[in-house]
C-alpha cells in the first residue's frame, strides 16, 4: 500500500529580488513558496546565491589560512574582484572597511573610486557596506549609488538610525536596499516596513537579520531565518523579503578560525579546521532559508556551491 507523504499548503511566497542591470550580469534570489528546497512541496524558488566579500584595503590581522588563499589580490580591490568571479563568485560582495573613522576614515569621493574600480573590473553584480557607522555610511554609500547609477547594486546597510538617507539614494539611483537588524524577528519586520513606508518598493529589499558563526549563536540565526521564512509563507507580506546572510565575515572573526597554538590536539589543523567552520555556518543558513550568502575562502566556495547545485538537482 502506498504511502502519502504529507505536504505543507502554503498561501505566501518570498519576493524575487534581482540584482544587476544595464551591463552587469542579472542574479536573481528568492521567489520560492515553499521552505528550502523541498521541491515536492511547492516551487523552491532561484537557488541560494553565493557572493565573495572584497574589502577596499588590504586587510590586517587576518588569518594567515584566508590571507594565503588570496595572495597579493588583496592589495586592490579590483584585482581582488576579478579573482573571486575566477573562484565562482556569483556577487561581488565590496566592504568599505577604509572609510571607518576609527581605520583611514576615507570620504565619498574615494569610496566613488574604489566603486568604478570594481564595476569596471567585473561584470558581477555588487553589493557595497559601508563601515558600519551611520553618519559615514550616510556619506559612503550616497557616493556609491553614484557611481552606480542604473546598475541596480544593493547598498547597506539601512539600520534604523539612518535608514531614510541611503532608502532615498536607492530610489533615485534605482538600487536595492538591504535592511540589517538584530536578531530579532520583529525588529526585521519592523525596518521592513520603515523603509517600504518612504518609498522604497518592496521588491529592492533585501534582509539582513544577522548572522552569528558554529559556536557564536548559529542556532539563534537559524532560529530567526526559520521564522521569518515561515512568516513569509505564511502570508506576512513585510517578512517576504530575500534574506543575505554573511558566514564567511561572521567565521573568520572567531578564534577558532584563527588560533592554532594553545589549543586541544582535538581541535585538529586549522588550515582544514577553519575552512570547515566557514562551510557549517554556511550551510546552517543556507538550510534554515538564506538566499544569498557571503563567503571568503575559495575552498568554502567551492564546496558550498557544489552543495547546492547537488540539492537543486
Amino acid at each position: 500500500m502506498p504511502v502519502e507523504i504529507p505536504v505543507e499548503k502554503w498561501t505566501g511566497k518570498v519576493r524575487e529580488v534581482t540584482l544587476g542591470a544595464g551591463n552587469r550580469k542579472q542574479v536573481k534570489i528568492g521567489g520560492n513558496n515553499t521552505l528550502p528546497y523541498l521541491k515536492f512541496e511547492g516551487q523552491p524558488g532561484n537557488p541560494t546565491r553565493v557572493a565573495i566579500e572584497v574589502q577596499d584595503t588590504e586587510p590586517t590581522g587576518w588569518s594567515p589560512v584566508i590571507r594565503s588563499a588570496w595572495g597579493d589580490a588583496v592589495k586592490d580591490p579590483g584585482t581582488w574582484a576579478k579573482k573571486a568571479a575566477q573562484f565562482g563568485a556569483e556577487v561581488i560582495c565590496l566592504r568599505l572597511v577604509s572609510a571607518h573613522p576609527e581605520g583611514g576614515n576615507t570620504n565619498g569621493a574615494q569610496a566613488k573610486k574604489t566603486v568604478e574600480k570594481v564595476l569596471s573590473s567585473v561584470d558581477l553584480p555588487l553589493i557595497v557596506l559601508g563601515p558600519g557607522v551611520a553618519a559615514k555610511d550616510n556619506e559612503v554609500l550616497m557616493a556609491a549609488s553614484e557611481a552606480a547609477r542604473g546598475q541596480r547594486i544593493a547598498l547597506g546597510n539601512l539600520e534604523e538610525k539612518n535608514y531614510r538617507t541611503v532608502a532615498a539614494v536607492a530610489i533615485s539611483d534605482g538600487h536595492i536596499a538591504i535592511a540589517k537588524t538584530p536578531l530579532d524577528i520583529n525588529l526585521a519586520k519592523q525596518l521592513n516596513v520603515l523603509v517600504s513606508d518612504v518609498g522604497v518598493p518592496a521588491g529592492s529589499i533585501i534582509m539582513d537579520p544577522d548572522t552569528g558563526a558554529l559556536g557564536y549563536g548559529i542556532e539563534y540565526a537559524y532560529s530567526i531565518i526559520e521564522r521569518l521564512k515561515l512568516a513569509a509563507l505564511m502570508g506576512d507580506g513585510m517578512c517576504q523579503m530575500p534574506i543575505i546572510s554573511h558566514p564567511g565575515p561572521e567565521t573568520w572573526r572567531q578564534k577558532e578560525a584563527r588560533t592554532a597554538e594553545g589549543v586541544p590536539a582535538a581541535w585538529g589543523d586549522l588550515n582544514h579546521r577553519s575552512v570547515i567552520w566557514e562551510e557549517l555556518t554556511a550551510t546552517a543558513v543556507i538550510n534554515a532559508g538564506s538566499d544569498l550568502v557571503v563567503m571568503c575562502h575559495p575552498k568554502a566556495v567551492e564546496t558550498i556551491k557544489s552543495m547546492i547545485a547537488k540539492m537543486s538537482a
